[in-house]
């Protein structure tokens, strides 16, 4: 086994670059070093890891198996170290960053519009990366360090190296054109039934919260438009007979329309709690922390 004391902290630096890059020449041009400098600490590397770490197919660079197996340890160990290293203070109007969110149309909807605009007040020289995927891959991206936070609907139970915060409790709400509801503002539950409807989901096939619901009562609603995102289903309500049942804060924008109608659901569909989720070695990152504060305040006061 190597001895610790053997070990360059400039070597792992480098290693991580090389292992993202996969190129000696861009490796080189990132840390203004020379490709000699370069190509000797890869061969120092190699002995250090008992590894070739990069091996040469096709005409192009690859990761070995073990090269794969440090790229995320790695990356862990780089961030503890520059948070030792850097001042324990974080002054967001000054600091360079991106942070990585993923989440999805709606989630951009309820969270993006005020983040956004206090970001440009309070922190004009951070960046957002925003990003789509399903919650399975949120997760999987956020224990892979590919994202800084994921929200959304997630299950109680999740890995244990993953903190959740409940940023909100949500309902879900019919939109209708108005002129297609009754004075009073509601449809009852045949009435419900009878109308078409639009769903929302993702991925076609797969049976969201309504439909486990009335699959319950033994009771399905007719589904004439199916769409993979919120953000277009309440737009393509006027004018038409057709329902759109989301939740409720997607409709927030539509509420004063006198063209729309919102109204509660004739049965009862189980609120859902939408999350935050981030990573434990994220704990002690002082802009990390700040940020989640950030978001927390912001959606505890809309």
């Amino acid at each position: 086994m190597n001895n610790l004391r053997n070990v360059d902290l400039n070597l792992l630096v480098t290693l991580q670059v090389l292992l993202i890059e996969k190129h000696i020449t861009r490796t080189a041009n990132r840390l203004h070093k020379s490709q000699p400098a370069i190509s000797h600490a890869l061969a120092n590397l190699r002995n250090l890891f008992n590894d070739p770490l990069l091996v040469r197919r096709s005409g192009k660079l690859e990761l070995t198996t073990r090269a794969q197996e440090l790229l995320i340890p790695l990356r862990e160990i780089l961030g503890q170290i520059h948070t030792l290293i850097e001042p324990p203070l974080f002054d967001p109007t000054q600091t360079k960053r991106t942070f990585r969110l993923s989440m999805s149309d709606y989630g951009a909807r309820v969270l993006l519009p005020t983040l956004i605009r206090t970001f440009r007040v309070i922190a004009p020289n951070i960046e957002l990366s925003i990003s789509q995927t399903s919650r399975e891959s949120m997760l999987v991206d956020v224990v892979d360090s590919e994202i800084d936070l994921a929200f959304g609907v997630f299950p109680q139970k999740m890995p244990e190296d993953l903190h959740a915060h409940i940023l909100f409790t949500e309902k879900f709400s019919c939109l209708a054109d108005a002129s297609t509801i009754p004075k009073n503002g509601y449809l009852d539950r045949n009435s419900w039934l009878a109308r078409p409807h639009v769903s929302v989901a993702m991925r076609a096939g797969v049976e969201d919260d309504i439909d486990r619901v009335l699959s319950k009562e033994g009771l399905h609603r007719q589904i004439r438009v199916q769409l993979p995102h919120w953000g277009i289903a309440r737009d393509i309500i006027s004018g038409t007979d057709l329902i759109l049942t989301v939740a409720h804060r997607s409709l927030v924008s539509v509420e004063n329309d006198p063209s729309l109608q919102i109204f509660a659901p004739p049965f009862d569909i189980a609120p859902f709690d939408f999350k935050m989720v981030w990573h434990k070695r994220r704990e002690i990152d002082t802009a990390h922390c700040w940020l989640r504060q950030i978001i927390m305040r912001l959606v505890n006061n809309n």
